[in-house]
């Protein structure tokens, strides 16, 4: 039985002390979700807090389908947590009214540094940082994007491409300063 298994079979059976371990083994994977959405560590323990309550709470029923099945729902919960927060605090923008921004040359990005990626990316405007995760980490299509946000598949291709030019821009910005 893997620990995965291990740890959803103890649940289920009531032991207390499975759930801890399921606290031990993902909070990490959890933060690092939410302040990739939440951009600030405030908000993210907020979210991370909502989420492993969901967790928590909802964790024995599932059904284990193999070793990843527990980190692959532990992560759509948070996701949508962490979705659901930014609704309540951010209006998604009809991106049509907003200026054009101008072009940026390609980065890049192999000469940034992991950490330095992850703040850029957390200094995003809150809608343009969640259509980014969304898009390139959590790999949806603007159409699932759109509707889990409720706006426009041109708003959320919108907003991916100005996320995509900020972060050009400052990304070159960082390669000049640290030649």
């Amino acid at each position: 039985m893997g620990i995965e298994e291990q740890i959803l079979h103890d649940i289920k059976n009531g032991k207390m002390e499975a759930k801890r371990r399921l606290y031990d083994r993902y909070s990490g994977i959890v933060m690092s979700v939410c302040m990739r959405y939440m951009g600030n560590k405030d908000d993210a323990c907020d979210v991370l807090q909502d989420a492993f309550i969901k967790i928590l709470t909802r964790v024995s029923e599932i059904s284990f389908k193999g070793e990843g099945t527990l980190k692959s729902w532990i992560v759509r919960v948070t996701v949508n947590e962490a979705l659901s927060a930014l609704r309540r605090q951010v209006h998604f923008t009809d991106t049509d009214s907003l200026p054009d921004m101008p072009e940026e040359e390609e980065p890049d990005v192999g000469k940034v540094p992991m950490e330095v990626l992850i703040k850029l990316i957390g200094e995003l405007p809150n809608g343009y940082r969640t259509v980014f995760n969304m898009f390139v980490m959590e790999r949806m299509g603007h159409k699932e994007i759109a509707q889990r946000l409720g706006i426009g598949v041109s708003s959320s291709a919108s907003q991916l491409l100005r996320a995509k030019k900020i972060l050009a821009r400052e990304i070159n910005e960082y390669i000049k300063q640290n030649r």
